[in-house]
């Protein structure tokens, strides 16, 4: 299995993780469980994936590069932003304000939207098609 293969069923798995996580919401100690696990899951594929492809490097290629990887790049580094905003707004909803609950469903939403679509773009950005 090449290490392409392999870093796809790992993000495949994720994304199911968290959409899973997600239908979890309302047993919220379970809910954070899934959420964290999936999310601390995603960034060691992030760092797996640069020492085994040093992707930063190619990254930073991005401006003379592909549509495909600008694309990917756009989503792939603002899920992980989104994922310190929920888990600052969580934080905020176990500690008792209950006033972060619409903001932090409105960062999931947003989050996982863009966690598929860093899925979806990383099939072209792999490909190295450009859109």
């Amino acid at each position: 299995m090449s290490s392409a293969t392999f870093f796809q069923i790992q993000s495949f798995l994720i994304l199911s993780l968290m959409i899973y996580g997600v239908t979890q919401s309302k047993k919220r100690q379970k809910h954070v469980k899934i959420m964290s696990g999936a999310m601390i899951w995603d960034v060691i594929l992030i760092l797996q994936i640069e020492l085994s492809r040093s992707a930063i490097d190619k990254a930073m290629e991005v401006f003379q590069s592909q549509t495909a990887l600008k694309i990917h790049l756009f989503f792939a580094v603002s899920s992980v932003l989104l994922y310190i905003a929920m888990v600052i707004s969580g934080r905020m909803i176990l500690k008792g304000n209950s006033s972060f609950i619409k903001k932090h469903r409105y960062l999931g939403i947003t989050t996982l939207a863009f966690r598929i679509l860093t899925f979806i773009t990383s099939f072209y950005a792999a490909s190295k098609v450009v859109l």
